[in-house]
């Protein structure tokens, strides 16, 4: 794990996303089977989404208290899990720039964290091209479970960069 200078988060994304979870927690406690509904990401036709959705596991955190069971969901390049959902995906996201945000590494995936809306944590890969954004409940189900058990199928986007920290990108240009 690395902590990393890297712009904040879109506050009309998260509550985007926030909208998402909303949305499929009422049809979930009217007791519909509806797909969850999700804005589709700007660049979800990219044929990377299509690769990342088709490895997305079928539970989360199987196994556990946390257990999410796949959902079915109303868009292009998305995924969900949980009844009502708690974890929300999103492939084909613009690609975050530097930010100020954490930036960890989990099995050589690199996740910015939008940490603003907690208990709901916003995951975007960085150094991917289109990125990846999960956002979790994380009073539902562990955010690091989520994004280590979501970096197989993540990883099949080449990266073309990752975290780095002040150090490093000093040393960098200090030569």
């Amino acid at each position: 794990m690395s902590d990393s200078p890297v712009a904040p988060r879109s506050r009309s994304r998260r509550r985007l996303l926030a909208a998402a979870i909303a949305a499929a927690s009422t049809l979930a406690f009217a007791g519909c089977s509806q797909p969850v509904p999700i804005e589709t990401a700007p660049l979800a036709s990219d044929p990377a989404c299509a690769a990342v959705v088709v490895r997305l596991p079928d539970t989360l955190a199987k196994d556990t208290e946390a257990e999410q069971s796949e959902r079915e969901t109303n868009a292009q390049g998305t995924g969900a899990w949980g009844e009502p959902a708690s974890v929300i995906l999103r492939c084909g996201a613009e690609t975050p720039g530097p930010t100020t945000d954490r930036c960890v590494s989990v099995n050589g995936v690199d996740w910015v964290i939008d940490e603003s809306d907690a208990p709901n944590y916003l995951f975007t890969t960085y150094g991917r091209t289109p990125a990846v954004e999960v956002l979790v409940d994380n009073d539902v189900v562990s955010g690091t479970t989520v994004i280590t058990e979501l970096a197989a199928a993540v990883s099949v986007i080449p990266a073309d960069g990752g975290c780095t920290t002040l150090d490093e990108t000093f040393d960098e240009t200090t030569g």
